[in-house]
């Protein structure tokens, strides 16, 4: 697979409409937060899609497919210019080596980390672990019938069509999820939270 890609998040871009993840490593999400050396909070998920996008630029992509997630997008290892773009994620420290999956960048991850690069400048979430935590923190996956029928009862419905700026709660983005046909396309990576920027 081949062609321009557009970024999705750090660990995620898109060529021809079909959605990749990069193989083997795992960025922040685009809501997710760190913490400088000094104890600031600073927008780690989104400074890690930027760095890819700058890394990207409107260079041509190969992609070699090594498996479907279960979100159903293309898993693959991807290089530009005969680099790859996931090691290179790892190595600049916006990315981690995905060990549950793969062990091929863990050596990136040790240089990223004595160097102290991107996310390593200070201390963070593993992206997995924000992620277990937002879902968590955020209304079940699975809500009873009788509170679906409430959110139903006070206006929820899947027309006209909304937006994750148009809706006012997780709770209601979830009901949009489970319920509506266009709910997917409020969770733009696949993770199963939809609106990461309220949920």
């Amino acid at each position: 697979m081949q062609g321009v890609a557009s970024v999705i998040e750090g660990d995620t871009i898109e060529i021809h409409g079909t959605r990749i993840r990069l193989n083997g490593i795992d960025a922040p999400e685009s809501a997710q937060t760190c913490d400088d050396a000094q104890g600031h909070a600073w927008r780690c998920g989104q400074r890690a899609s930027l760095a890819l996008a700058d890394r990207i630029g409107r260079g041509t992509i190969s992609c070699d497919p090594t498996g479907i997630d279960r979100y159903g997008r293309t898993i693959a290892d991807c290089r530009l210019d005969g680099e790859s773009l996931n090691g290179w994620m790892v190595r600049r420290g916006w990315a981690v080596a995905y060990r549950h999956y793969a062990l091929d960048h863990v050596g990136d991850e040790d240089r990223a980390r004595a160097a102290q690069r991107g996310l390593w400048q200070g201390r963070f979430d593993m992206p997995s672990d924000w992620r277990a935590a937002q879902r968590q923190d955020s209304s079940p996956a699975s809500p009873d019938l009788g509170r679906l029928m409430l959110l139903a009862g006070q206006g929820n419905s899947c027309n006209p069509r909304k937006t994750c700026t148009a809706i006012g709660s997780c709770e209601e983005a979830h009901w949009y999820l489970q319920n509506c046909s266009w709910g997917s396309k409020l969770d733009r990576d696949g993770d199963g939270v939809p609106c990461e920027s309220i949920c």
